[in-house]
């Protein structure tokens, strides 16, 4: 895949698992060129997703839900990824 590629491959992955009502994918990779983790050409990423599927879990199993939606782009595309993730309840109380 290329790293145009990407975000729409990040992102149908997370819309199929979490049906979010938002959700923002940026790609930081140029932010971290020459460092040690990028060399292999996997991309850094910050992704904000607000879906009811998140109800009830705690952050850590939010991101770990997060991780497992996204599966083999883990280890193939991804090499650090920030996640912010919130129910919609969560995004009204701010």
């Amino acid at each position: 895949m290329t790293p145009a590629e990407r975000p729409a491959a990040i992102r149908a992955a997370l819309e199929a698992a979490f049906a979010p009502t938002s959700i923002e994918i940026v790609d930081e990779s140029h932010k971290h060129a020459g460092h040690a983790g990028a060399r292999d050409g996997r991309g850094h990423f910050k992704v904000a997703i607000v879906s009811d599927r998140f109800a009830g879990q705690m952050p850590l199993a939010r991101h770990r839900a997060v991780y497992a939606a996204l599966g083999d782009l883990m280890t193939t595309d991804i090499h650090a990824l920030s996640i912010e993730a919130r129910t919609p309840a969560e995004v009204g109380a701010r």
